[in-house]
């Protein structure tokens, strides 16, 4: 379980390092090309939860998503499989940012209200939703599915990477929600 998770944080760690420094870098063009921030719309939430609500759904996103891929990443032998495997869900990631961008100019509509409450969807529709609607509640909910849907991907990760990486583990059906190793 420690070495799914460190990795998984440590790439989580990587990204949010980048995402710093580019970020960043932009944020200083954007400054000297355009005299100030005040050319920005203030989100509906305000700009410190706003931050605040991106880096987390952000985090959730990419542990979702690593995890995801680094299960899937443990059925392989070879890199060739790694890149085949990962190929259906690299192309369902895209879909599924299609799918949120849709929703963003529908706010309040069922494709909306589907792709706040779909986990792989619900990081970049609540945070659009952020921008636009003040109402924080639907944060806190999102935030707590989300935060069980990664559990449960990280917690079958975890029983992947056990099997096939380490060679370890019994039936996963059996060990998927224990939480003790014995």
């Amino acid at each position: 379980d420690a070495i799914f998770l460190g990795k998984l944080m440590a790439m989580l760690a990587m990204s949010f390092v980048g995402i710093a420094f580019w970020g960043g870098t932009a944020f200083a063009v954007f400054l000297a090309l355009h005299g100030g921030a005040s050319g920005l719309p203030a989100p509906a939430v305000g700009w410190p939860v706003f931050l605040l609500l991106a880096v987390v759904y952000f985090a959730m996103a990419y542990t979702l998503l690593g995890s995801l891929f680094l299960g899937i990443g443990a059925q392989a032998a070879t890199v060739r499989e790694v890149q085949t495997l990962n190929m259906p869900v690299t192309m369902g990631q895209m879909l599924i940012f299609f799918f949120a961008s849709y929703a963003v100019d529908h706010m309040g509509s069922m494709p909306e209200i589907a792709a706040c409450i779909f986990p792989f969807s619900s990081p970049f529709a609540m945070i659009a939703r952020a921008a636009q609607a003040p109402a924080i509640w639907p944060h806190l909910v999102a935030i707590v599915w989300q935060g069980l849907f990664v559990a449960l991907i990280i917690r079958v990760g975890v029983l992947l990477f056990r099997r096939h990486v380490m060679q370890s583990g019994g039936r996963w059906w059996k060990r998927l929600f224990r939480t003790t190793t014995g």
